[in-house]
């Protein structure tokens, strides 16, 4: 990727973290019940919650220490589709008036899927324990 596109994709890579990372506080600091009853009433299995909570918070760090990022994205391309299909589609994209739709899941999606498909190694961890120079930026260009 050239400089710019790494950029590109730390920006994307860290404002996607802080969004899951907030995500998942939110739903402990709310009461995870409440999230895990919501879960049951859309069919859910309800202890999912705390596999979705915790995936956001730990995917949300990974995302903006860059960790693991490719990885992290692939899974939250899956949680994305999941939310999309069995809690938002009914809704429709922009809600109802009573929930929110699934455009903000549709916008994480496209920011997953293009993390998954690039990666980003502009002040990453990863780069650190792999040892991966700058040279690598502009050689993967």
């Amino acid at each position: 990727m050239t400089q710019k596109n790494e950029i590109g994709a730390l920006i994307l890579r860290v404002t996607l973290g802080i969004l899951f990372f907030i995500h998942g506080i939110v739903k402990f600091q709310g009461g995870i019940e409440n999230t895990l009853g919501w879960f049951e009433s859309i069919n859910i299995p309800g202890f999912m919650a705390y596999g979705v909570a915790l995936f956001e918070i730990i995917g949300g760090i990974a995302l903006i220490i860059g960790f693991a990022t490719r990885l992290v994205s692939v899974l939250a391309v899956l949680l994305m589709v999941g939310a999309i299909i069995t809690a938002k589609l009914p809704v429709g994209l922009l809600g109802n008036g009573q929930m929110a739709g699934y455009e903000l899941d549709l916008a994480f999606l496209a920011i997953s899927v293009y993390l998954a498909i690039n990666g980003s190694k502009l002040f990453s961890l990863n780069r650190v324990l792999f040892n991966q120079n700058s040279n690598d930026l502009k050689r993967d260009a």
